[in-house]
């Protein structure tokens, strides 16, 4: 029988903490308020409507993502009493 090659394997650990945990030194804008809980959401658009959520997000300089969570909140704010 063959012997093993010495190389990784495809679930094998890092050997240290730094190679295993890589989280950037700036939080995200948003990190705070998805922190909690995200929930996805879908919806079906048609491919125009797809491409200008894109362009608009592009050039406000934003993820499609930030921007659309931006118009629901500000479309159904929270209301007082009822948990988030």
């Amino acid at each position: 029988m063959t012997e093993r090659s010495p190389r990784r394997g495809f679930a094998a650990r890092p050997r240290d903490a730094e190679s295993w945990i890589k989280a950037s030194d700036a939080p995200s804008r948003r990190a705070d308020e998805l922190a909690a809980f995200t929930a996805r959401l879908t919806i079906d658009v048609t491919p125009a409507l797809r491409g200008r959520i894109k362009v608009a997000a592009f050039r406000r300089g934003i993820t499609v993502a930030d921007m659309l969570r931006d118009l629901l909140a500000r479309e159904f704010p929270a209301v007082p009493g009822e948990p988030s």
